[in-house]
Protein backbone atom coordinates (compact mmCIF):
# COMPACT_ATOMS: atom_id res chain seq x y z
CA UNK A 1 0.00 0.00 0.00
CA UNK A 2 1.03 3.61 -0.47
CA UNK A 3 1.52 6.08 2.47
CA UNK A 4 0.12 9.37 2.18
CA UNK A 5 3.02 11.61 3.55
CA UNK A 6 0.67 14.75 2.82
CA UNK A 7 -3.66 14.78 2.09
CA UNK A 8 -5.37 17.44 2.05
CA UNK A 9 -9.31 16.42 1.86
CA UNK A 10 -11.76 19.33 0.76
CA UNK A 11 -9.33 21.94 1.97
CA UNK A 12 -11.21 25.43 1.25
CA UNK A 13 -9.75 28.91 2.27
CA UNK A 14 -12.24 31.77 1.11
CA UNK A 15 -11.04 35.09 0.44
CA UNK A 16 -13.89 36.73 -1.06
CA UNK A 17 -14.23 38.22 -4.75
CA UNK A 18 -13.55 34.36 -6.05
CA UNK A 19 -9.40 34.37 -4.25
CA UNK A 20 -8.56 31.53 -2.44
CA UNK A 21 -8.41 27.93 -2.71
CA UNK A 22 -11.90 25.70 -3.05
CA UNK A 23 -12.61 22.20 -2.17
CA UNK A 24 -8.56 20.97 -2.77
CA UNK A 25 -8.19 17.19 -2.66
CA UNK A 26 -4.53 16.02 -3.50
CA UNK A 27 -2.04 13.38 -1.75
CA UNK A 28 1.34 12.96 -1.76
CA UNK A 29 2.89 9.08 -1.41
CA UNK A 30 6.42 8.72 0.30
CA UNK A 31 9.49 9.81 -1.98
CA UNK A 32 7.31 11.23 -4.59
CA UNK A 33 8.27 14.47 -6.17
CA UNK A 34 4.84 16.60 -6.47
CA UNK A 35 4.41 19.30 -8.99
CA UNK A 36 2.06 22.35 -8.17
CA UNK A 37 1.81 23.80 -11.34
CA UNK A 38 0.02 27.16 -12.11
CA UNK A 39 0.24 30.76 -13.22
CA UNK A 40 0.80 33.78 -10.47
CA UNK A 41 -2.32 34.06 -8.28
CA UNK A 42 -4.10 30.78 -8.85
CA UNK A 43 -3.88 29.93 -5.50
CA UNK A 44 -0.69 27.66 -5.00
CA UNK A 45 1.01 29.93 -1.56
CA UNK A 46 -2.40 29.74 -0.33
CA UNK A 47 -2.62 25.46 -0.38
CA UNK A 48 1.29 25.89 0.94
CA UNK A 49 0.09 28.09 4.08
CA UNK A 50 -2.56 25.43 4.79
CA UNK A 51 -0.16 22.94 4.79
CA UNK A 52 2.46 24.87 6.82
CA UNK A 53 0.02 25.73 9.64
CA UNK A 54 0.26 29.78 8.34
CA UNK A 55 -3.85 29.96 8.36
CA UNK A 56 -7.05 27.68 9.00
CA UNK A 57 -8.85 26.50 6.57
CA UNK A 58 -12.33 27.61 6.14
CA UNK A 59 -13.59 23.79 5.27
CA UNK A 60 -11.43 20.49 5.13
CA UNK A 61 -8.76 19.23 6.44
CA UNK A 62 -4.98 18.67 5.39
CA UNK A 63 -2.40 16.39 7.57
CA UNK A 64 1.52 15.73 6.65
CA UNK A 65 2.94 12.52 8.11
CA UNK A 66 -0.26 11.80 9.80
CA UNK A 67 -0.71 15.23 12.00
CA UNK A 68 -3.09 17.62 11.88
CA UNK A 69 -1.48 20.40 9.84
CA UNK A 70 -2.62 23.50 11.81
CA UNK A 71 -2.72 21.76 15.20
CA UNK A 72 0.40 20.09 15.10
CA UNK A 73 2.49 22.77 12.99
CA UNK A 74 5.30 22.34 15.81
CA UNK A 75 5.75 18.67 16.04
CA UNK A 76 5.80 18.81 11.52
CA UNK A 77 8.25 21.23 10.94
CA UNK A 78 11.05 19.14 13.01
CA UNK A 79 10.95 17.01 9.97
CA UNK A 80 10.01 19.46 7.55
CA UNK A 81 12.08 21.52 4.99
CA UNK A 82 10.36 24.84 4.18
CA UNK A 83 11.12 27.23 1.28
CA UNK A 84 9.10 30.09 1.12
CA UNK A 85 8.15 32.15 -2.36
CA UNK A 86 8.54 35.40 -0.39
CA UNK A 87 11.63 35.10 1.68
CA UNK A 88 12.64 37.25 4.85
CA UNK A 89 15.89 37.42 6.35
CA UNK A 90 17.82 39.17 8.82
CA UNK A 91 19.14 41.61 6.84
CA UNK A 92 22.18 42.42 9.35
CA UNK A 93 23.12 39.34 9.40
CA UNK A 94 25.95 37.80 7.15
CA UNK A 95 25.14 34.59 5.01
CA UNK A 96 26.98 32.47 7.36
CA UNK A 97 25.91 34.14 10.26
CA UNK A 98 22.28 33.38 9.06
CA UNK A 99 23.23 29.63 8.25
CA UNK A 100 24.43 28.83 11.65
CA UNK A 101 22.29 30.44 13.23
CA UNK A 102 19.39 28.41 11.57
CA UNK A 103 21.64 24.99 11.79
CA UNK A 104 21.71 25.90 15.47
CA UNK A 105 17.56 26.11 15.61
CA UNK A 106 17.30 23.02 13.72
CA UNK A 107 19.85 21.21 16.80
CA UNK A 108 21.79 19.79 13.59
CA UNK A 109 24.51 18.22 15.30
CA UNK A 110 26.70 18.43 11.54
CA UNK A 111 27.23 21.25 9.41
CA UNK A 112 28.12 18.69 6.54
CA UNK A 113 25.07 18.46 4.12
CA UNK A 114 25.06 22.40 4.60
CA UNK A 115 28.89 22.36 3.24
CA UNK A 116 28.17 20.54 0.29
CA UNK A 117 25.10 23.20 -0.28
CA UNK A 118 26.88 26.09 -0.42
CA UNK A 119 29.49 24.34 -2.47
CA UNK A 120 26.81 22.97 -4.89
CA UNK A 121 25.53 26.15 -5.56
CA UNK A 122 28.67 28.39 -5.65
CA UNK A 123 27.28 30.48 -2.63
CA UNK A 124 30.05 33.12 -0.96
CA UNK A 125 27.97 33.35 2.64
CA UNK A 126 30.39 35.86 3.61
CA UNK A 127 28.56 39.21 2.84
CA UNK A 128 25.68 40.47 4.78
CA UNK A 129 22.35 39.95 3.29
CA UNK A 130 21.09 43.12 2.86
CA UNK A 131 23.59 43.96 -0.09
CA UNK A 132 22.92 40.06 -1.26
CA UNK A 133 21.08 40.19 -4.88
CA UNK A 134 17.39 37.88 -4.79
CA UNK A 135 18.81 34.64 -6.52
CA UNK A 136 21.63 34.51 -3.72
CA UNK A 137 18.99 34.87 -1.35
CA UNK A 138 17.20 32.11 -2.73
CA UNK A 139 20.26 29.60 -2.38
CA UNK A 140 20.57 30.45 0.97
CA UNK A 141 16.66 29.93 1.27
CA UNK A 142 17.51 26.45 -0.67
CA UNK A 143 20.59 25.22 1.35
CA UNK A 144 18.13 26.18 4.77
CA UNK A 145 15.38 23.99 3.41
CA UNK A 146 17.78 21.15 2.68
CA UNK A 147 20.53 21.03 5.06
CA UNK A 148 19.01 19.08 8.16
CA UNK A 149 18.15 16.29 5.52
CA UNK A 150 14.67 16.48 6.26
CA UNK A 151 12.04 13.51 5.45
CA UNK A 152 9.78 16.06 3.69
CA UNK A 153 10.08 19.38 1.93
CA UNK A 154 7.31 22.13 0.78
CA UNK A 155 9.30 24.24 -1.87
CA UNK A 156 7.40 28.22 -3.20
CA UNK A 157 8.66 28.70 -6.38
CA UNK A 158 12.39 27.50 -5.59
CA UNK A 159 13.95 28.56 -8.39
CA UNK A 160 12.62 32.54 -8.60
CA UNK A 161 15.94 34.36 -9.51
CA UNK A 162 18.34 31.80 -9.90
CA UNK A 163 20.15 32.19 -13.00
CA UNK A 164 20.13 29.07 -16.04
CA UNK A 165 22.67 27.29 -14.15
CA UNK A 166 21.60 27.66 -10.96
CA UNK A 167 18.01 26.45 -11.54
CA UNK A 168 20.52 23.51 -13.71
CA UNK A 169 21.96 22.74 -10.30
CA UNK A 170 18.52 22.53 -8.47
CA UNK A 171 17.00 20.19 -10.89
CA UNK A 172 20.40 18.34 -9.86
CA UNK A 173 19.66 18.79 -6.19
CA UNK A 174 16.28 18.17 -6.45
CA UNK A 175 16.66 13.99 -8.11
CA UNK A 176 19.38 13.94 -5.73
CA UNK A 177 16.64 13.93 -2.85
CA UNK A 178 14.57 11.65 -5.00
CA UNK A 179 17.05 9.18 -4.75
CA UNK A 180 17.15 9.07 -1.18
CA UNK A 181 13.23 8.94 -1.00
CA UNK A 182 12.70 12.28 0.47
CA UNK A 183 9.14 13.39 -0.07
CA UNK A 184 8.45 16.62 -1.99
CA UNK A 185 5.96 19.11 -2.70
CA UNK A 186 7.02 21.66 -5.68
CA UNK A 187 4.90 24.48 -6.84
CA UNK A 188 6.03 26.15 -9.88
CA UNK A 189 5.26 27.80 -12.67
CA UNK A 190 8.36 26.97 -14.64
CA UNK A 191 7.62 23.73 -16.72
CA UNK A 192 10.59 22.67 -17.56
CA UNK A 193 11.58 22.39 -13.97
CA UNK A 194 8.40 20.18 -12.87
CA UNK A 195 8.60 17.83 -16.49
CA UNK A 196 12.18 17.28 -15.30
CA UNK A 197 11.10 16.47 -11.18
CA UNK A 198 8.37 15.60 -10.89
CA UNK A 199 6.05 12.19 -10.53
CA UNK A 200 2.73 13.86 -10.75
CA UNK A 201 1.15 17.24 -11.03
CA UNK A 202 -1.58 19.01 -10.37
CA UNK A 203 -2.68 21.97 -12.25
CA UNK A 204 -4.61 24.61 -10.26
CA UNK A 205 -6.73 26.75 -11.89
CA UNK A 206 -8.52 29.82 -10.16
CA UNK A 207 -7.83 27.90 -6.42
CA UNK A 208 -9.91 24.39 -8.01
CA UNK A 209 -7.92 21.88 -9.03
CA UNK A 210 -8.05 20.41 -12.69
CA UNK A 211 -6.59 17.67 -13.07
CA UNK A 212 -3.62 15.74 -11.30
CA UNK A 213 -1.75 13.89 -13.84
CA UNK A 214 1.07 11.27 -14.08
CA UNK A 215 4.05 13.08 -15.80
CA UNK A 216 4.54 10.04 -17.83
CA UNK A 217 0.93 10.13 -18.84
CA UNK A 218 1.20 13.47 -19.17
CA UNK A 219 4.30 13.86 -21.70
CA UNK A 220 2.62 11.36 -23.63
CA UNK A 221 -0.48 13.68 -24.53
CA UNK A 222 2.11 16.31 -26.12
CA UNK A 223 1.07 16.24 -29.95
CA UNK A 224 3.59 17.03 -32.32
CA UNK A 225 3.76 20.47 -34.42
CA UNK A 226 4.65 19.24 -38.30
CA UNK A 227 5.42 22.53 -40.04
CA UNK A 228 5.17 21.69 -43.70
CA UNK A 229 6.86 24.25 -46.56
CA UNK A 230 5.39 23.26 -49.61
CA UNK A 231 6.27 24.59 -53.34
CA UNK A 232 3.89 27.23 -53.47
CA UNK A 233 0.17 27.83 -52.24
CA UNK A 234 -1.60 26.18 -54.10
CA UNK A 235 0.10 22.97 -52.99
CA UNK A 236 -0.32 24.38 -49.78
CA UNK A 237 -4.07 25.13 -50.46
CA UNK A 238 -4.51 21.37 -51.56
CA UNK A 239 -2.63 20.19 -48.20
CA UNK A 240 -4.89 22.55 -45.96
CA UNK A 241 -7.91 20.94 -47.52
CA UNK A 242 -7.39 17.28 -47.03
CA UNK A 243 -9.33 16.07 -44.60
CA UNK A 244 -7.56 13.24 -43.34
CA UNK A 245 -5.16 15.83 -41.95
CA UNK A 246 -5.75 18.43 -38.70
CA UNK A 247 -4.28 21.68 -39.70
CA UNK A 248 -3.48 24.35 -37.11
CA UNK A 249 -3.06 26.86 -39.45
CA UNK A 250 -1.72 28.08 -43.18
CA UNK A 251 0.38 30.89 -43.68
CA UNK A 252 1.16 30.91 -47.52
CA UNK A 253 3.42 27.95 -48.75
CA UNK A 254 3.83 26.78 -44.96
CA UNK A 255 1.25 24.49 -43.47
CA UNK A 256 1.47 23.62 -39.80
CA UNK A 257 -0.12 20.25 -38.69
CA UNK A 258 -1.09 18.72 -35.27
CA UNK A 259 -0.23 15.37 -35.16
CA UNK A 260 -1.19 12.59 -32.44
CA UNK A 261 -0.29 9.10 -32.15
CA UNK A 262 1.33 7.32 -35.42
CA UNK A 263 2.27 9.77 -37.67
CA UNK A 264 2.01 6.93 -40.87
CA UNK A 265 -0.64 8.55 -42.79
CA UNK A 266 0.52 12.39 -42.21
CA UNK A 267 4.07 11.64 -43.38
CA UNK A 268 2.86 9.78 -46.63
CA UNK A 269 0.15 12.65 -47.31
CA UNK A 270 3.26 15.23 -47.20
CA UNK A 271 5.61 12.97 -49.51
CA UNK A 272 2.67 12.90 -51.83
CA UNK A 273 2.98 16.88 -51.81
CA UNK A 274 6.75 16.96 -52.36
CA UNK A 275 7.72 20.00 -49.93
CA UNK A 276 10.75 21.80 -49.80
CA UNK A 277 11.14 21.22 -45.94
CA UNK A 278 9.77 19.94 -43.24
CA UNK A 279 10.54 20.44 -39.33
CA UNK A 280 8.85 18.64 -36.35
CA UNK A 281 8.26 20.13 -33.03
CA UNK A 282 6.91 18.10 -29.84
CA UNK A 283 4.69 20.28 -28.11
CA UNK A 284 5.73 21.85 -25.31
CA UNK A 285 4.35 21.51 -21.57
CA UNK A 286 3.62 24.97 -21.09
CA UNK A 287 1.49 24.76 -24.37
CA UNK A 288 -0.91 21.22 -23.10
CA UNK A 289 -1.28 23.41 -19.99
CA UNK A 290 -2.93 26.27 -22.06
CA UNK A 291 -5.14 23.51 -22.86
CA UNK A 292 -6.59 23.36 -18.91
CA UNK A 293 -6.42 27.25 -18.87
CA UNK A 294 -7.63 28.33 -22.27
CA UNK A 295 -6.00 30.61 -24.41
CA UNK A 296 -7.24 34.11 -23.31
CA UNK A 297 -6.07 33.68 -19.51
CA UNK A 298 -2.49 33.49 -20.48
Amino acid sequence: MMEHIMELSHVTKDYGNKKGIFDVNFTVEKGEVFGYLGPNGAGKTTTIRQLMGFQHADAGACSILGKNCFTEAKEIQRDLGYLAGELAFVEDMTGEKYLEFMAQMKRMKSRKRMLELVDMFELDARGKMRKMSKGMKQKIGIICAFMAEPQVAILDEPTSGLDPLMQNRFVELILEEKRKGTTLLMSSHIFEEVEKTCDRTAIIRAGKIVTIEDMNSLSGKRKKIYTVTCRDEEAARRLTDDAALTVKQRNRNKVELIVSGAPAVTLQKIAAAAPLDLSIKTQSLEELFMHYYGEGER
